[in-house]
């Protein structure tokens, strides 16, 4: 049983329900925050609520999913999207019920896990079998990272700026180099492929070097020199 402030790497459900969003990032030792409304999922929420607060984070792949169908002007779903292989496992921290009966819900990463398979959903929410063997290593104290900060922060500002996305750089600079590589990962509206390889990265100082790189060539898009931000 897991305990109320507590998740040991035994106590990860193997059959896991799971909420597919495309594009949005969990990662392990990050915090998401999530406002649900659908009912399926609200409903998933509650479940998990009563059975450990644990589901997973897992991303549609849309390079798998066969495209709609279109007839009498209305698109019909042939089935469920086809979801990428590794997903992460999170624990829900906090929760509050709006008075429209949203949940707003803090959801902390624990562990990345594969996919065996996909079993019977419930209540309309999809649940998968999983296994996080490969990744234990996820709910250990993670390594110190090893990042070039002058050369992130550098790409980072006219990032941020070219997405309208306000940051405080002073608080920016007041984290740790682990905890600014896992929440910029997070935060920035790179594509669902770009952040399904950034949770595949096999540790930190890898998705270090590929967060940098993809705030590069973000820049680089938008018209800036690719050796440096545009003056």
């Amino acid at each position: 049983m897991i305990r109320p402030n507590h998740t040991r790497f035994e106590d990860l459900p193997r059959e896991l329900a799971v909420f597919p969003l495309g594009g949005a990032l969990l990662l392990p030792w990050g915090r998401l925050p999530l406002n649900i409304f659908e009912p399926r999922y609200l409903t998933m929420i509650m479940d998990c609520l009563k059975t450990g607060r644990v589901f997973g984070m897992i991303q549609p792949d849309s390079d798998k999913t066969p495209p709609n169908k279109t007839g009498d002007d209305k698109i019909i779903m042939e089935s469920e999207p086809t979801l990428y292989s590794v997903g992460c496992a999170g624990r829900v921290s906090s929760f509050e019920e709006t008075e429209d009966g949203r949940l707003l819900i803090m959801l902390k990463g624990l562990a990345r896990f594969r996919v065996l398979k996909e079993v019977e959903g419930q209540s309309g929410y999809r649940r998968l079998q999983v296994s996080y063997d490969e990744f234990k290593a996820d709910m250990e104290t993670p390594a110190k990272v090893i990042i070039n900060r002058d050369k992130l922060l550098t790409y980072l500002k006219p990032y941020l700026e070219g997405h309208n996305i306000p940051v405080s750089f002073d608080v920016i600079r007041g984290l740790s180099d682990n905890t600014l590589v896992t929440s910029l990962c997070m935060i920035c509206p790179f594509d669902p492929r770009e952040k399904q390889a950034l949770l595949e990265a096999v540790d930190m100082n890898a998705r270090a070097t590929a967060l940098t790189m993809l705030l590069q060539m973000g820049v680089f898009d938008a018209g800036g020199s690719a050796d440096g931000p545009k003056q």
